[in-house]
């Protein structure tokens, strides 16, 4: 299992710090269930600093490529994430319930050993789109057969309709 990163969020940001590297998809456990491999790794950036308001923030960008499953043709999709998200870092509770309140804020709870690859896995996972789809459906491989279904893709769904009233 590759190593985890974990770090005190507030320290991690009144420092200024920042980390850096790259994850390989095969140690991101619960995206694997999206991806139809898990070859291959994402690059990421998270960077500790204070907003406008001095308000503890984490800023991360994660970036690369990902295989996922067309929804219309099931074949492989590649995928380009480029993840950018600031998430305000809440003190307790209270702040984090006010945070909750504003839908324009996305905040999370500053705790003392925060695990940054799982922080970085559920960005990318809410990133992901709902139904993954080839942009055109040139880029998707109905089946060979023959049935009817085949055959309304070749032709106007009224002319498939027309036969089949003709032959009853």
């Amino acid at each position: 299992m590759f190593d985890q990163l974990v770090i005190d969020a507030l320290d991690f940001v009144r420092s200024g710090k920042s980390l850096q590297g790259n994850v390989p998809l095969l140690n991101l456990e619960r995206l694997r269930d999206y991806l139809t491999n898990s070859a291959g790794e994402l690059a990421y950036l998270v960077t500790g600093l204070l907003d406008e308001r001095d308000r503890p923030l984490l800023k991360m960008s994660v970036n690369g490529i990902i295989d996922l499953s067309c929804q219309r043709c099931l074949e492989k999709i590649e995928y380009t994430l480029d993840v950018k998200t600031a998430l305000l870092l809440a003190r307790n509770e209270d702040e984090l319930s006010r945070y909750d309140e504003d839908m324009f804020v996305d905040a999370i709870y500053a705790s003392n050993e925060l695990d940054i690859l799982a922080l970085i896995e559920d960005e990318v996972i809410l990133s992901l789109p709902v139904s993954p789809r080839h942009e055109d459906t040139a880029g998707c491989h109905p089946s060979t057969g023959t049935g009817i279904h085949e055959a309304a893709v070749k032709e106007h769904p009224f002319t498939v309709l027309a036969s089949l009233k003709q032959s009853h």
